[in-house]
């Protein structure tokens, strides 16, 4: 099995980042969201083909130039069917919890994680594991209620925190981090009482 080369381009409104996956035996290649600026990510793409784009997450910053890059690349788009409604065009991939993703020899597993919406989903190849805006390093997207907290935290807990600690995070915004470094940062939040209100932007060290 091949190990995916993975691309990084730093996109607005909101620093964004875009990921390609690609296969280094087949140049097949896998985009994970589509913030702004297809010509970019066309760019960060040459010498590959796309087959699919994957959005992680419905919100706007994450898939504003979804429908232009999937007419100029003719992939395939994936997502969540929870999240599906919110997108500029219908779903080719209805993406479920367990699916496996195959762009050329990389295989690409589905994890959802709902919290920061409810068909928000990470993508893991390998030792990569892209989070989208449920994990950032420092702690979790961004939610509005705590309901909505304790679902990202479920999510986090239970499907992401069993992967090994050497697993590297691609975050939606920023920079990354070590999933192990995650767990120990979390154990200290989680060692803490909270405000049963507790949501917004957490930190895992400071909140």
């Amino acid at each position: 099995m091949a190990i995916a080369e993975v691309r990084r381009l730093l996109l607005p409104p909101y620093d964004n980042n875009c990921y390609l996956l690609v296969c280094p035996e087949t140049q097949e290649s896998l985009v994970i969201d589509a913030p702004s600026e297809p010509e970019r990510i066309l760019e960060l793409a040459q010498g590959t083909r796309i087959r699919q784009i994957v959005i992680t997450h419905n919100h706007r910053d994450h898939w504003g130039a979804l429908a232009e890059l999937k007419q100029r690349a003719g992939a395939q788009v994936a997502a969540h069917p929870e999240d599906a409604a919110a997108l500029p065009v219908p779903l080719d991939l209805s993406l479920q919890d367990g699916d496996l993703l195959r762009i050329g020899t990389i295989t690409v597993q589905v994890i959802h994680t709902p919290g920061h919406t409810p068909g928000s989903l990470c993508l893991l190849t390998g030792r990569h594991l892209f989070t989208g805006d449920t994990l950032f390093p420092g702690g979790p997207g961004h939610t509005r209620t705590p309901q909505d907290l304790l679902q990202t935290i479920q999510s986090i807990t239970t499907r992401l925190f069993p992967l090994s600690d050497d697993v590297q995070i691609y975050p939606g915004h920023g920079a990354g981090t070590e999933l192990g470094t995650a767990k120990q940062e979390y154990a200290v939040f989680a060692a803490k009482a909270h405000d049963p209100s507790l949501c917004g932007d957490v930190t895992w060290l400071e909140s």
